[in-house]
């Protein structure tokens, strides 16, 4: 098995020989193939590569290999609206057709950007059979276009009375967001998220990710020989899973989102106030409370696939403790959400011992 490992000066062995363990336990009996990451209080614990991020070529995991986010595109995309939120240029309680005067007069007056990012509209998701139909599965459209076609039907009920997870919301809200801003969607993550923060493995893809340097491939499984399975997003659909990360980088921002200054203390309260309770969902993502360490704690819940692709980052929101894994082989849900646990239960088991910035890679 080839594994990359990266952890601080300080690190406590015995921690870091924990982590290592528990997740190579996990490769060994489970085929994990992929990155896991442990933080705490903002600092990297441990961040290990195992197995391969492409098969075909042999090219090792390695703990900033980039790896396709999927549903946490929306998580992402929050926060870039609430950063245009915090620049005064939207307003997530204003009827969207303020932004969008030609969407569908009779349901644009009802609609809002907090109800679209919550999932609570009532917008019908069109585009998820769509998107199994594959002569459609890789077409490329302008914004609004595929905002008439798939994103505008009747509202199946009143906006927020009830939750649908429909990716259809995240084309009106990309449409909006481009529409205020007068620049693509890419360019905003880029300008509002990537630079200001230092970001080296992430950004915005279109297509098939497998293009993007320095992507681990996505996998239908790897024994007895790997099976690529690429699932492409075309660029209307970027908000809804179009954002590629690695470990340090994604640490790096949700430290920054959760626990800093880089959102106005409102935006930052909206981001994490659970708007439906029986989902547990706020703003483009989960908050829940769980068993975390021994006792209750309350986390940001974050859970994303696409085509070959699975992914989880639960962050503590008291006190920083922090796991992120990725992977690219199509690894069993129950599994993956396991050894999260593991890892996070693990962290509080260490103590504060051992962990240092997050490095320059």
């Amino acid at each position: 098995m080839l594994a990359a490992i990266l952890l601080g000066a300080g690190t406590a062995p015995a921690a870091a020989q924990s982590y290592h363990d528990i997740a190579d336990a996990s490769a060994e009996a489970d085929g994990f193939n992929g990155v896991m990451l442990v933080g705490k209080g903002g600092r990297i614990a441990a961040v290990e590569g195992f197995g391969r991020a492409d098969a075909g070529n042999g090219v090792p995991m390695l703990p900033n290999t980039r790896f396709e986010t999927g549903s946490v595109s929306k998580w992402i995309a929050s926060i870039v609206i609430l950063k245009l939120v915090d620049q005064g240029k939207l307003d997530l309680d204003a009827p969207i057709s303020r932004y969008l005067p030609d969407y569908r007069a009779d349901t644009g007056a009802r609609l809002t950007l907090r109800r679209l990012m919550s999932h609570s509209s009532g917008v019908p998701n069109q585009i998820l059979a769509a998107r199994k139909d594959p002569a459609t599965r890789g077409i490329e459209m302008d914004q609004m276009e595929a905002v008439r076609r798939y994103a505008s039907g009747d509202l199946a009920f009143a906006p927020g009375t009830a939750w649908d997870y429909s990716h259809s919301n995240w084309l009106i809200a990309k449409a909006i967001v481009e529409r205020v801003s007068g620049k693509p969607y890419a360019a905003l993550v880029d300008r509002l998220l990537v630079k200001p923060l230092g970001l080296k493995d992430s950004g915005v893809y279109r297509g098939d990710s497998g293009a993007v340097r320095g992507m681990a491939q996505g996998y239908a499984g790897l024994d007895p020989e790997p099976v690529r399975k690429p699932n492409p997003v075309p660029d209307f659909m970027a908000m809804a899973g179009g954002y590629y990360t690695s470990a340090p980088d994604l640490m790096t921002l949700m430290n920054a989102v959760l626990d800093g200054n880089f959102l106005r203390p409102a935006s930052r309260r909206a981001l994490t106030t659970i708007l439906m309770p029986d989902q547990h969902y706020a703003l483009g993502g989960r908050v829940r409370v769980a068993p975390i360490g021994g006792r209750e704690r309350e986390a940001a819940w974050e859970d994303g696939s696409n085509g070959g692709f699975r992914m989880l980052a639960r962050r503590v929101l008291a006190d920083g403790h922090m796991v992120i894994v990725f992977t690219n082989a199509s690894f069993d849900y129950q599994k993956l959400g396991d050894l999260g646990t593991a890892l996070l239960d693990a962290s509080y088991a260490a103590g504060a011992d051992g962990a240092r910035q997050s490095p320059e890679h």
